[in-house]
């Protein structure tokens, strides 16, 4: 089929090059969001997707809206058969929807109708899910309401951030989109309706929602801090200023310090904080202005007196 694929982010990199690898199919070109700033420089960066599409050779379209009119008459001169969608990053008005023969085919990272929305990696970490997985399906005007091609299933390990187990959805995910767009090329994949029961929505994920509350039990605390590392990155405050937080860790000892929820407990080894119920054992912590480092370094550096919280 000739197909126009519609992707920005790195999680949706594996599927643009199985696309391109394959020789039942044509990729003849890109949609992805604008270029956008990074770095200190704030230098405008292609993203992901695109830049494997200049790698390529292959047009790559960058309309700000995909109901801009010039994007619209380009996408109906390259008459794609389909559109697969991978992370793109905008809502695909009726109108696109419409041009391509075969539809928008969304590869989702969840087990559908579960986590519909923007964030469903970061949902199944957080709520403890034990698998979740990938699945495609026919782009409608509703919020990935379609019906269903196919899924792959992938458990969720008990030491996961939303970065690893994205990661591995990624890889997982391309090929079932190259099989999904194999069948529907064979005419041997028909869209099924999602179930009725088992909705639920994962919104966007944002700076605030990634603030540690040190009232919360220990497991909360571990789900939500996986949940949002590496993005937006889970985040409290010392001594007024915004800190960094990457997973932690449970405390075993027989007898551990009594601590209240964010009071520190620094050993030469390990640095642990309080919450609701038992320590954690903090891991690296990012400081402003500074890289990364394990939670004892900083605390040395730092020199945390006895009694000081985590707000």
């Amino acid at each position: 089929m000739k197909l126009v694929f519609a992707g920005t982010p790195e999680p949706a990199v594996p599927s643009l090059r199985a696309l391109l690898e394959s020789t039942r199919h044509e990729v003849a070109a890109v949609v992805t969001r604008p270029d956008a700033p990074a770095g200190r420089g704030r230098k405008l960066v292609r993203s992901p997707v695109g830049a494997l599409a200049d790698e390529a050779g292959i047009p790559v379209l960058t309309p700000r809206r995909p109901s801009e009119p010039e994007f619209l008459a380009q996408l109906g001169e390259l008459a794609p058969d389909c559109c697969p969608v991978v992370a793109y990053g905008a809502l695909v008005p009726r109108a696109a929807l419409d041009i391509p023969r075969q539809g928008w085919v969304n590869l989702h990272f969840s087990l559908l109708p579960a986590w519909r929305g923007a964030a469903p990696v970061q949902a199944a970490v957080r709520h403890g899910d034990e698998v979740t997985g990938a699945t495609t399906f026919l782009l409608e005007e509703g919020l990935d309401t379609g019906p269903t091609f196919g899924v792959v299933t992938e458990t969720v390990r008990p030491a996961d951030t939303a970065g690893d187990l994205l990661g591995r959805l990624a890889t997982s995910g391309a090929a079932l989109l190259l099989a999904t767009m194999d069948g529907i090329a064979d005419g041997t994949l028909r869209p099924q309706p999602q179930p009725a029961d088992g909705v639920s929505h994962a919104p966007k994920v944002t700076t605030a929602d990634a603030r540690v509350e040190w009232a919360l039990p220990p497991l909360a605390l571990d789900r939500l801090i996986r949940s949002v590392t590496p993005e937006p990155g889970a985040w409290s405050t010392f001594r007024g200023e915004r800190l960094g937080l990457g997973p932690v860790a449970p405390v075993t000892d027989a007898e551990p310090p009594v601590l209240k929820p964010g009071e520190l407990h620094v050993e030469k080894r390990r640095v642990l904080v309080g919450t609701a119920t038992a320590a954690l054992q903090l891991g690296e912590v990012l400081p402003v202005g500074k890289r990364a480092m394990p939670a004892p370094d900083w605390a040395r550096g730092a020199r945390i007196e006895p009694g000081e919280l985590l707000t």
